[in-house]
């Protein structure tokens, strides 16, 4: 019978600069952690100290990198110059072949009947280069994933639709190339394949062509998804946007009635997500879901990502979401505004939305009343504020909407469907030509409306 494989232990590993504050410091090692247990990692224990920067060769301080090893089994020093062999785990993250995972299964981690495991992963809270990556796991014998590898790491596991693999295989593939001769066992590894061609170089071949191939395919799913934007140009889109875990999925279940996934994880949504404002109104608005941000994103998976933010890009109005408890939310708003600049998303009209406030004692709501008197508090879990927030939304489209008459002669009743998808028809009567509405909607809407009427 089959035994379950243990899950992997890891330890944390944060260094706190001086710009940094220890309540920020606490905070993103804690949410390193959700993105470890995310990851199907449990955290056994951290380890952190105060430098002055995150550059040296070996991160840590004598004492600190003797402290972790201590926890890892490791010796504490880089014992070899050579390069260290590479992990079945990590050959398995840099290659993503599942066929060598069922293969090749991993070691036990049990060394013996009875004795306490040792974490197999040290996960460090900042971007690392190869060379650090390299002597942690000399002087710590387990495997070492920054900041970065696990974000491209859970997004690859977490995309569902096929644009989002591509985009994200893509990321993940410019994240792996420059670690390759670092991680890969004997250096350049001049075993040539026929041609005399090394292992290393065919590897970086292998991922430039992969590059292009996926370059080629995105354009193609690209374009079925702009084709399937511009159907709804005209129509009222509004687009929750912020930090990951900030409940952006369970206000667009509550506004929308939908059955999307609500998760108390990170990057529980990776896809953008289109529904119906209910109760539905005419003309009807339309709410997308997408995929949260987070902290030193890598700007690949931003690039990457660029499409399918583009539902932000393409809104009316943007609801910043902003979990109000936490007691980082600021940084966490302004990591949100800050991508959204970076795809050119920030000229779209915006309020904040201030949720989980049945989590804020009334001290803190006073305090953030007078910090943001334009916010809308709410918590997603109360329906009379779910409600307010529906009517602040119509009230915003309401705003830009205009009043016009649409003649609809009798040989084109079967435009009548599309006239009441696009606008609100607030009378109806007919003459001897056809039907005429009054109508109220978006002058885009309705000037594509009159095109439709006037076309032979």
């Amino acid at each position: 019978m089959e035994t379950a494989s243990p899950i992997p232990l890891a330890v944390l590993v944060g260094i706190q600069t001086p710009d940094v504050d220890d309540i920020a410091h606490e905070a993103s090692l804690e949410e390193l952690g959700r993105l470890v247990k995310t990851l199907g990692y449990q955290v056994v224990g951290s380890v952190s100290q105060k430098r002055e920067g995150t550059g040296a060769a070996l991160l840590l301080g004598a004492g600190k990198l003797e402290e972790l090893a201590a926890i890892t089994g490791g010796s504490g020093v880089v014992t070899s110059m050579a390069t260290a062999p590479m992990t079945k785990a990590r050959r398995r993250f840099e290659k993503a072949e599942e066929a060598e995972e069922a293969d090749e299964p991993d070691e036990p981690a049990e060394t013996s009947a009875g004795a306490t495991r040792k974490p197999e992963f040290v996960i460090v809270d900042h971007e690392l280069s190869p060379s650090q990556i390299r002597n942690l796991e000399r002087a710590t014998g387990a495997q070492v994933l920054d900041r970065t590898g696990v974000i491209v790491e859970i997004f690859h596991r977490h995309a569902n639709t096929r644009e989002a693999k591509l985009q994200v295989e893509m990321a993940r593939l410019k994240y792996v190339a420059p670690r390759l001769r670092e991680s890969a066992s004997g250096g350049g590894r001049q075993q040539g394949r026929g041609a005399g061609e090394s292992d290393l170089s065919l590897d970086r071949r292998k991922i430039r062509d992969r590059l292009a191939e996926i370059k080629t395919q995105l354009e193609v799913v690209q374009r079925d998804s702009d084709h399937r934007r511009s159907t709804r140009r005209d129509q009222l889109r509004v687009a929750l946007v912020g930090y990951t875990n900030a409940g952006k999925s369970s206000l667009m279940r509550a506004l929308t009635g939908s059955e999307v996934l609500v998760q108390d994880k990170l990057f529980a949504t990776l896809d953008t997500t289109v529904r119906i404002l209910q109760p539905e109104t005419r003309p009807r608005v339309l709410v997308s879901d997408t995929v949260g941000f987070i902290k030193q994103l890598p700007h690949d998976l931003v690039a990457s990502f660029r499409s399918t933010l583009s539902e932000a890009l393409e809104a009316s109005l943007l609801l910043f979401v902003v979990d109000a408890s936490d007691p980082t939310y600021e940084a966490q708003l302004e990591v949100s505004r800050s991508v959204l600049h970076e795809i050119d998303a920030d000229a779209v009209p915006s309020r904040l939305v201030l949720n989980k406030m049945d989590r804020v004692d009334a001290e803190k709501r006073a305090a953030l009343m007078e910090k943001h008197p334009g916010a809308i508090m709410l918590s997603a879990h109360n329906p009379e504020n779910v409600s307010d927030l529906r009517e602040t939304i119509i009230a915003f489209f309401e705003a830009g909407m205009v009043d016009d008459v649409l003649t609809l002669p009798y040989a084109k009743q079967s435009l009548i469907g599309e006239i009441y998808e696009s606008a609100r028809v607030l009378s109806e009567e007919h003459d001897e030509i056809g039907r005429v509405l009054t109508v109220r909607g978006l002058p885009g809407a309705i000037a594509r409306l009159k095109r439709g009427l006037a076309a032979g």
